[in-house]
This record gives C-alpha cells, structure tokens and sequence, in this order.
C-alpha cells in the first residue's frame, strides 16, 4: 500500500506529461530535482527524501534518445550514478579538473548500430558461392 501511496503522490507532483513519459522510458513513477545534463542531453536526478524512494534508487537518469542503453551514459556520471563519486559532475572539483586537454571525446558503443566498426577485408574469400549454370531449355 505504502508503494501505491507514493506513486499517486509522485504523479500529482510530475504531472500527466512526465507521468506518460517516465512510465513509457522507466516503467515507474520518480519525482527528484534535476542535478544535471550531459553533452548529449540526458538528464540526471537525484531524490534524497526516503519516503519517496528505496535507498540506492534515489537516482536515476532520463535518456535523450528513445532506446536506453548504458553506454550513453559518460564515465563522470556513471560514478554519481553508482555512488562511486558523492557529488553530481557538474558540483565535484576533481572531476572538472581531471579531464586532461588531450582526452578524446566519449562516445556510446556503436555495436549492432549502422556506426558500428566493420574491418576492411583485403583476402580472397576462402569459400565461393555456388551459382549454377543455367542452359536455355530446347
């Protein structure tokens, strides 16, 4: 009963909209000050009251593009997610500073997308198909 209480109670906070677009991206309803976003738009909250939220589900992310995947999340704030790091990327000193000049810029995994690495084959296949020889019919 104590979980129907809180997910009415975080509807009427979020609204209709959010609601709709939380339950079709997270399957729940979260009500939590925005702590931050990424280079590539995600948006990250944080909810510290625990009569809202199970501890260790008190933060959560809200996903730019339709299909979550973990690897669009940058490595600054995996660690704020996974409770590695206590300060949000945007708060914690070390983590602005520690990014080197020559760092590359992060990426998501690309694998079973259309950007996905595919070597450059330069060897005969080993194997030919068979392609049957046709003869016109008399």
């Amino acid at each position: 009963m104590v979980s129907f209480i809180r997910y009415v109670r975080n509807v009427r906070r979020i609204g209709i909209r959010q609601w709709w677009h939380q339950m079709q991206n997270i399957g729940d309803a979260k009500a939590g000050a925005l702590v931050g976003m990424d280079q590539f738009g995600n948006k990250y909250y944080e909810n510290l009251n625990p009569d809202d939220e199970i501890p260790g589900r008190h933060r959560w992310v809200d996903f730019a593009q339709h299909y979550n995947n973990a690897t669009q999340v940058p490595a600054e704030w995996h660690s704020w997610l996974q409770h590695i790091r206590l300060l949000p990327p945007t708060e914690d000193k070390v983590m602005q500073n520690l990014s080197p000049h020559w760092k590359a810029p992060w990426v998501e995994n690309l694998t079973g997308t259309r950007g996905a690495y595919r070597p450059y084959n330069t060897v005969a296949p080993k194997i030919n198909a068979w392609e049957p020889k046709v003869t016109a019919r008399v």
